[in-house]
C-alpha cells in the first residue's frame, strides 16, 4: 500500500476513502459507466448484471457517493429545506414525517429549520435558499407575503406554502404553490358546536395576533356566533402563543372575570390544553363547568382528560401532499403554474366538549 493509501492517526495506519475509479476498476468498467449507474441516468441503457457489478464494487469496497461533488456538478443539492413555526409542537412534528417519508423515496434529504415564529428568522431562510443551499423549500409562513417569495421563484426554486394565508390571491400568475385546510369553515364548526350544545357565552384563545392561523380561525369563530345570534365580546378573546403556557394564563384571567365563558374555543390543541389544565385548578370541570375545543387533533389530544374535542387536519397526509407537489413540479418537463389546493378536516367530536347542562 503507497504512502497515498494511508494517512497517520495516532500510530495506526488509516485507509483512504474509496474513490468512483477504484469502483471502476474493480467492476473492469470506465468510471463514466459508475457515474452513470449513480445518477440513474435513463438516457443510458446499461446491461443490468454490469449494473450489478458495478453496486457489488460499492458494496465490497465501501464506497459512498461524495454529495457535495456531486451537487457541484449537477447544481443540485438534493435536499429540501421545510420550514416551520415550532418544531417543538406536536402539529409540525406530523407534517414533517409525512413530508419526509417522500423525500426519501425521491433519494431527497430534508433539511429542517425552525423560526420560533419569527419574522427574522423566516426572511433568513429565504436567503440561505437562495443561495442555493436547497433545490426546493416548503414553508409555514406567518409573517411572509408574496413580494418576499418573488426572488426565489425567479431564481426557479419550487416553493410549497402550507397554513392559512392570504397569499393565494397575491400570487395569482406566479408559479408558486400553496395547500391548506379551510380554517375559517373548521374554526366555523367547532364553535358552532359549542353553541348547538347551548352555550352562549363562548370565549376564545385566538393565538399570536396578526398570524395567518389567528386571523382565519378568530374569523370563523366569529361567524359561527353571528350565525347563532350570539353577541361578539372582544373580553373573551384572548391572544399570546399558539402555547399551552399562554394560554394556561389567558384561561385563568377568563376564569377570573365577573362573567366567564362557558365554553372556550383554543386555536390549537396545545392552547386547548393549557386551558383544560387552567380550569381544574380553579376546582372547576371540563366540560361540566367549561367546555373546551381545540385544533389541529395532536396524538395526545385523545388521551389528555378529558379526551379533547378538535378539528384534525390530517397532519401527516398535508406533509406527504405538500413533498408530492413540490417534486411535480421538480420533474416537470414544462414550467407549472401555481397551484391552490384545499384539504378536508374533520371534527373530532370527544369528552372535552359534549353537551351539558348549558344545552
Amino acid at each position: 500500500m503507497s504512502a497515498d493509501d494511508e494517512t497517520a492517526t495516532g500510530g495506526h495506519r488509516a485507509r483512504r476513502r474509496p474513490t468512483q475509479a477504484d469502483v471502476a476498476r474493480q467492476a473492469g468498467v470506465s468510471q463514466a459507466m459508475v457515474s452513470y449507474v449513480l445518477n440513474d441516468n435513463a438516457n443510458i441503457a446499461i446491461p443490468e448484471a454490469t449494473r450489478q457489478r458495478i453496486l457489488d464494487s460499492m458494496s465490497d469496497l465501501g464506497y459512498v457517493p461524495n454529495r457535495t461533488a456531486r451537487s457541484l456538478r449537477t447544481q443540485s443539492t438534493q435536499i429540501i429545506a421545510c420550514v416551520v413555526p415550532d418544531i417543538t409542537n406536536p402539529f409540525h412534528t406530523s407534517f414533517v414525517k409525512g413530508l419526509q417519508a417522500v423525500a426519501e423515496s425521491h433519494g431527497y434529504d430534508v433539511a429542517f429549520y425552525n423560526t420560533d415564529r419569527l419574522a427574522a428568522k423566516e426572511h433568513k431562510i429565504l436567503s440561505l435558499v437562495l443561495e442555493g443551499r436547497a433545490d426546493g423549500l416548503i414553508i409555514t409562513p406567518l409573517h411572509l407575503n408574496a413580494d418576499d417569495f418573488e426572488p426565489i421563484l425567479k431564481a426557479g426554486i419550487p416553493v410549497v406554502v402550507q397554513g392559512p394565508n392570504t397569499m393565494p390571491t397575491e400570487l395569482a400568475g406566479m408559479p408558486l404553490d400553496s395547500l391548506r385546510i379551510d380554517d375559517v369553515a373548521a374554526a366555523r364548526e367547532a364553535v358552532s358546536l359549542l353553541a348547538a350544545s347551548g352555550h352562549t357565552r363562548i370565549g376564545m384563545l385566538a393565538g399570536q395576533q396578526n398570524t395567518p392561523p389567528q386571523q382565519q380561525r378568530e374569523k370563523g369563530y366569529r361567524e359561527a356566533l353571528d350565525a347563532h345570534g350570539i353577541d361578539y365580546d372582544p373580553s373573551i378573546v384572548l391572544g399570546g402563543e399558539f402555547r399551552e403556557e399562554d394560554a394556561h394564563q389567558a384561561m385563568r384571567k377568563l376564569l377570573g372575570l365577573p362573567d366567564p365563558p362557558t365554553a372556550v374555543f383554543a386555536a390549537s390543541d396545545l392552547m386547548a390544553i393549557g386551558a383544560i389544565a387552567a380550569v381544574h385548578e380553579a376546582s372547576l370541570s371540563v366540560p361540566d363547568d367549561v367546555a373546551v375545543v381545540g385544533f389541529d387533533d395532536i396524538p395526545v389530544a385523545r388521551h389528555v382528560h378529558p379526551p379533547l374535542t378538535t378539528i384534525s387536519q390530517f397532519e401527516e397526509n398535508i406533509g406527504r401532499r405538500a413533498a408530492e407537489m413540490l417534486f411535480e413540479r421538480l420533474s416537470a418537463d414544462e414550467p407549472l403554474a401555481g397551484r391552490r389546493e384545499v384539504l378536508p378536516f374533520k371534527l373530532i367530536i370527544r369528552e372535552s366538549a359534549t353537551p351539558s347542562r348549558h344545552s
